[in-house]
């Protein structure tokens, strides 16, 4: 079986009563991949070996994972890694906060692109990215009057956590953010472009695909947020970023500093903790506070939680578009963050 097969009430209620302690990491590569599919499926078996559970995006352009291992397979997910020539060598970006809920089931696919970004590689060369730089040379570098940190990760990211004066546009995913990103760059095309996401994935396309366009000084954080994030503490490194870094998985964010600077979107209480509205027909992405889910019931408006109060048999298609009009809801911030969001 190359795919999973278990639906994800149950696995969430096998994850609840393991014992068994997990790590949850991420890892990307750009790399020519010949044969997507069989790739894909030499993966998924080797991972399901291994007790990997997570998100994995392969395609000819190379691989995308955030996953969860048990802690006592690490070792053999790393031997195994390094049998593939396209992954040997691999940096795995360990998170920072241990959590052995992060996935529930293992989901490996095959897609265009690893990351959407909407460019034609044709066009310009996806290897010539910026010139990578760790903690201390980033912080260093920030210091330069005229650079310019940019913030590459979408908006619902950088609202609960950000390095401070970095540019982060108002965006839904990375796809937007390109030209947009330009637009506020232009006119400074000879000035230090220093740009970070989470894990580095996203500022490697964006890093090249900016030194195409005219852009002389650019420069990538090695390993975003999360290496950035170890490297500050294993070295006693002045932490620069404010907040909490946004993760793509079930728990939604990382505690990085003890900042907080976002707010409720229902009452405006000091709040980062993003949830998904629990009314399925919306399971609309937003932030909301402790006491504003008992209120709402845990969810983004009182229509969703009207709606979730009804009988199951009520909560038909039709009774969805009668409800909503056919209307993004009352609170739609955010799209969910479990479809198909830019993910790294």
């Amino acid at each position: 079986m190359l795919h999973n097969r278990v639906n994800t009430a149950e696995l969430r209620a096998q994850s609840r009563i393991s014992s068994t302690p997990r790590t949850t990491l991420s890892f990307y590569r750009y790399v020519r991949i010949a044969d997507p599919q069989g790739f894909r499926d030499d993966l998924y078996r080797n991972l399901a070996i291994c007790n990997v559970l997570g998100r994995v995006y392969v395609a000819r352009e190379g691989i995308n994972a955030q996953a969860s291992v048990p802690t006592a397979r690490l070792d053999a997910l790393r031997t195994y890694l390094d049998t593939q020539p396209e992954l040997r060598g691999l940096r795995l970006n360990l998170a920072i906060e241990d959590d052995d809920a992060s996935f529930y089931k293992l989901v490996v696919k095959t897609r265009d692109k690893i990351v959407a970004d909407g460019l034609d590689d044709a066009t310009f060369d996806p290897a010539d990215g910026g010139t990578h730089l760790d903690a201390a040379r980033f912080n260093k570098l920030a210091e330069h009057p005229d650079a310019i940190l940019v913030d590459m990760r979408n908006h619902y990211e950088s609202e609960v956590g950000h390095f401070d004066g970095a540019l982060r546009p108002s965006v839904d995913t990375f796809r937007e953010s390109l030209p947009i990103v330009e637009e506020l760059l232009r006119g400074r095309e000879d000035a230090p472009v220093l740009m970070y996401c989470t894990g580095g994935i996203r500022c490697e396309k964006a890093s090249a695909w900016f030194k195409h366009r005219g852009f002389a000084k650019v420069f990538q954080l090695d390993g975003g947020i999360i290496n950035y994030a170890r490297q500050v503490e294993a070295e006693g490194l002045d932490n620069r970023f404010v907040g909490k870094n946004f993760v793509f998985d079930e728990r939604l964010g990382e505690r990085i500093g003890h900042a907080v600077i976002s707010r409720c979107h229902q009452c405006g209480t000091p709040c980062d903790a993003h949830t998904n509205c629990a009314n399925d027909p919306c399971h609309l992405l937003f932030i909301q506070c402790s006491a504003c889910a008992k209120t709402f019931d845990a969810c983004c408006s009182h229509t969703c939680a009207d709606f979730k109060a009804l009988p199951g048999d009520e909560q038909s298609v039709k009774a969805v578009a009668k409800t909503f009009n056919g209307q993004r809801y009352p609170n739609a911030h955010y799209r969910s963050s479990m479809g198909e969001l830019d993910v790294s």
